[in-house]
Formats: structure tokens, sequence, C-alpha cells
């Protein structure tokens, strides 16, 4: 079944959607005459994760990029690479989705939560332009193109996207939609472990900092694709199938296998007191978390227990009262990941 584009305005039909796609709205937004009861509390979450790169001293690392080992340094660089690569790509993607969502306040989220991706890009460059040369961050925003182990993932991710994009069907949504969700509930979590490691050890605080904030902000995006396959799955039951269920296992298996790959070249041996096996484990833990999270089995036996649990304690941090890794008083109210479902299976 093909999806259809949102109208830009229908006279005839209701404020609130007749259905998540392919329905009628009149593409008015009143947050008290929408179809889904969990769009606005979303929405209020989303404001609420409010940060932006200015925020955020960099003058310490500024003095520790040069003092980390080479290993670190070269890991620091590729990971913000692969980061600023995934986030561009998240950008357009939500675009391309938002315009398929018939219900205005969905078509909301996406556009704040491309706004988001969008500030997670500014920090990369904030990060890099704060710690290295023009000719360092040039080179670290082009490590994509020569690179095989990410060409092979960046391969996984557009092919799901791209499919739904040029042809847009209901399976080819859903299936983008699974590949999103491992854009942002996976391929980022051995990197996100790099930076608490180095947070841990108190070096580079400000830029974990700068990651928190972003993992936070991913979270959110996770659920909030999940809500809408499972919104899609219940509006279109026949396409909640065993067999979409062991295509998406295969998948989440696929990803794993590229993630833990990744791992392996950035971190593997070379980081003193991170073990890569322990990052292997936190892989295969989160990419069941993910899969169980939309409603399938589990693709991996076991690993149902954080095997780094040392990063909750970054991830947990509830950011209205205080900066865990700076201890200063903050301006923006911050949302308490624990609202936020991390480490649940």
């Amino acid at each position: 079944m093909q999806v259809h584009e949102r109208n830009i305005m229908d006279k005839t039909a209701p404020n609130a959607s007749t259905g998540i796609i392919n329905g009628r709205s009149s593409n008015i937004l009143n947050w008290d005459d929408v179809r889904f009861s969990w769009a606005y509390p979303k929405y209020k979450k989303m404001l609420g994760n409010f940060w932006t790169p200015f925020e955020i001293n960099m003058s310490n690392d500024v003095k520790q990029f040069p003092e980390l080992t080479k290993d670190e340094q070269n890991a620091f660089l590729k990971i913000i690479g692969l980061l600023a690569l995934l986030d561009s790509i998240q950008t357009d993607y939500a675009g391309r989705v938002a315009d398929y969502l018939t219900d205005s306040s969905l078509n909301a989220l996406m556009i704040i939560l491309a706004q988001q991706e969008v500030v997670h890009n500014h920090s990369y460059s904030y990060v890099l332009s704060s710690i290295t040369t023009k000719d360092v961050q040039d080179a670290t925003f082009d490590f994509w193109r020569t690179e095989p182990t990410l060409e092979k993932r960046n391969d996984f991710v557009i092919k799901g996207y791209r499919d739904f994009i040029e042809n847009p069907t209901v399976d080819h949504l859903l299936t983008s939609i699974v590949h999103d969700i491992i854009l942002e509930g996976l391929f980022f979590y051995s990197g996100f472990a790099f930076f608490y490691h180095l947070a841990r050890n108190q070096k580079m605080v400000a830029s974990s900092t700068m990651i928190n904030y972003i993992n936070r902000d991913e979270q959110l995006h996770v659920d909030l694709f999940i809500k809408i396959y499972k919104e899609i799955l219940n509006e279109f039951p026949e396409y909640d199938t065993k067999e979409r269920e062991a295509q998406v296992i295969e998948i989440f298996k696929e990803a794993a296998a590229l993630e833990v790959e990744w791992a392996r070249e950035v971190i593997g041996d070379k980081i003193d007191g991170l073990d890569y096996e322990d990052v292997e484990d936190y892989v295969y833990f989160y990419t069941n978390v993910r899969c169980n999270q939309l409603g399938y089995e589990r693709p991996f036996e076991g690993y149902r227990k954080n095997p780094m649990k040392w990063i909750k304690a970054y991830e947990d941090v509830d950011m209205g009262k205080t900066d865990f890794f700076e201890q200063k008083s903050r301006q923006y109210v911050k949302v308490n990941v624990e609202d936020n479902g991390f480490d649940e299976l």
C-alpha cells in the first residue's frame, strides 16, 4: 500500500487526524485536539531538553585534548566524525517522514526532532573547532568518505531510508523506522560509552557533557519513532506478521554486527581501562532493548542486564538540578533521564 503525503490544508477535515498515515486532517495544529494522547507530553519533554552548544565551556578540554594518548585522540575524532554523519542523515530523514504523517502534531514533533539533530551537528563543529585546527575538523567531517567500516554502516542505514523515500509504501515506512531506531538507539552507543569512559577519568568532561545532552535527546527520538511504529501497526494490523518480526530481528542482528565491528576498530584493546568485550556486550544488550521495545523477541540470548552499569551514573543525571560533570547551576529546565527509560527491557 502506498503512503500519501499530508495535505497542506483540508477545509472539510477534522483537526485531529482520522489516521496516523493516509488519513484526513485539516492540518491545523491545536494541541487540545489531536489524535494521539501521548503527542503533547512528548512535545513538552522535547522542549524541556532544550540546550545549545554555547552553554558548555570547552576551556579545560582545549588543554586536555593534546594530553590524550594517540589512540584516544584517534577514537575521539573518528567517533565525532561518525556522529556528525549520522545526525546529518537523520535531519533529512525526519523531514521526509513528517510529510507522510497525517496528524499535524506528529509533523510538529518531527520538526522539533530535526531541529535537535541540527543542534547535535552544531555541537560536533563546536567541539572540534575548540580543540583542533580547521584542517583536522574538515578531515574529521570527511572521514566517512574513505573508511570501509563506516561505509558498510552508512550503506545499511541509507538503504533502509532510500527504499522508503523512493517508494513510500507502508512496508517501506515501517522498515525505515526500524533503521531509524537502530541509528539513534544503537549506532551511537559504543561512541557514547567511549566519551563516558573519558569523563569518569576526568578527561574531556565538557565534550562528554555535550554527549550526555545528545544521548538524552536521542532517547526521546527513539521513543517517538517506537510510538509511531506501533500506531501504524495498530491501524494496519495486516503488517503485524511473524514474517515482519523475523525480518526486523535479522535487521537488528546485522546492525549489531556492524556496531561491534566499528567498536572493535575504534576501541579494541587501544583504550586503557575500557574493555572491548564489555562494549561488545553493551551493544548486544541495547540491540535486545531496542528490538524488544518494538514488541519483538530479543535477537540475542541473554544480555538482559547492562554490562557497563557505571554508564548509568552519566545517563541518569537530573540536569534540572545541577550539571553532573561540572557541578554548576543551569539556566534551562532539563528532563530527568529516568523518565526516558534508559536500561529498561
